[in-house]
């Protein structure tokens, strides 16, 4: 029954390059690393995975001899940055995992769906893919992926889709994707858009993601998000743009400390339409610093699903705005 209702649930679960052309970099179909059990450590670059089983991906591992077995399992490749593209923006594609997953590149947490126990949720029927940072590729050598899988029970593993890297062209300089893990709190305080704040022990979440993907099931009120990111020094730009992606219902944004814009057409239920705007928020020039910066956003979800669950979630030159969002349905 309960995967039966985040079968609905997960299939709102969007990423920011369904609106985009994605070309394939590198299929990764085929024999991966695998073992039963759970170590932190099996997410290392350097670990010393040659004695583990192979697997083929995507496939359920019960086909693949571990018939019966219910619990943690990891899955293990690597592949060479000869496949990178310097000037591209990469995402991985793991097609769907039976039931929940986190996924490591190089070391480093990159995406999660469903919820590990004892906060279990499944997310048996969500496609899965990440973005990878720039700064994790590693183009001069081998790039790790590891992949820890719980399954509850039925068949487990990294079991159907496209499996496989993908390349969106970076045609533009100085744009700075937000995508992947951000902060976020069901609690609502004015101080959580203030840079000092620490949201070190708040939850994580994917965006672009639905608050059901961490349990937030039938939740309906207030809750903030977080992020820091760095914008490098020397660029040339001064003007630009964040652009939201779509929010379920309503929002307000704060970069800095200073709120840049706000969503709410104030309807009810049923009747609101907040949820199809693409947000398009301008930067005020000096509000974005070399170095490290904070975006806050404040989100009120009027009810069933909500949060910022589909992007492009990005800041770019305000001067490309127009040609980057055309195609894009400012109102669905």
């Amino acid at each position: 029954m309960l995967k039966k209702l985040f079968t609905i649930a997960l299939l709102l679960v969007t990423v920011a390059t369904n609106a985009q052309d994605l070309d394939r970099l590198l299929n990764l179909r085929g024999d991966w690393k695998f073992s039963i059990g759970d170590n932190t450590k099996w997410a290392e670059v350097n670990y010393d995975d040659s004695s583990w089983e192979e697997i083929y991906v995507p496939r359920r591992w019960e086909s693949e001899g571990f018939n019966g077995y219910d619990g943690y399992a990891w899955y293990r490749t690597k592949f060479s940055g000869d496949e990178l593209e310097k000037e591209g923006a990469h995402y991985l594609r793991l097609g769907y995992i039976d039931d929940v997953d986190e996924v490591f590149f190089n070391g480093v947490k990159i995406g999660f769906s469903g919820g590990f126990p004892p906060n279990y949720y499944t997310a048996w029927n969500a496609e899965r893919e990440y973005r990878i940072p720039n700064e994790l590729l590693n183009y001069n050598g081998d790039n790790v992926i590891a992949v820890r899988i719980y399954d509850k029970g039925g068949e487990g593993g990294i079991y159907s889709g496209e499996v496989g890297l993908l390349v969106a062209d970076e045609a533009y300089n100085e744009t700075y994707s937000l995508e992947g893990i951000w902060k976020i709190s069901r609690r609502d305080r004015d101080e959580f858009a203030n840079v000092e704040y620490d949201d070190t022990r708040w939850e994580d979440i994917v965006v672009p993601s639905n608050w059901k993907t961490i349990g937030m099931s039938d939740y309906r009120g207030f809750a903030w998000y977080r992020k820091e990111f760095e914008i490098p020094r020397g660029g040339k730009e001064t003007e630009f743009t964040l652009i939201g992606g779509y929010i379920d219902d309503f929002d307000e944004v704060f970069v800095n400390g200073i709120k840049i814009g706000e969503t709410k057409d104030d309807g009810r239920m049923g009747r609101s339409r907040s949820f199809l705007e693409l947000r398009v928020y301008d930067i005020p020039i000096g509000v974005l610093k070399p170095g490290k910066n904070t975006i806050a956003i404040r989100v009120e979800d009027l009810g069933a699903n909500g949060g910022i669950y589909e992007g492009p979630v990005t800041i770019i030159p305000s001067k490309i705005v127009t040609k980057f969002t055309r195609g894009f349905s400012f109102w669905r």
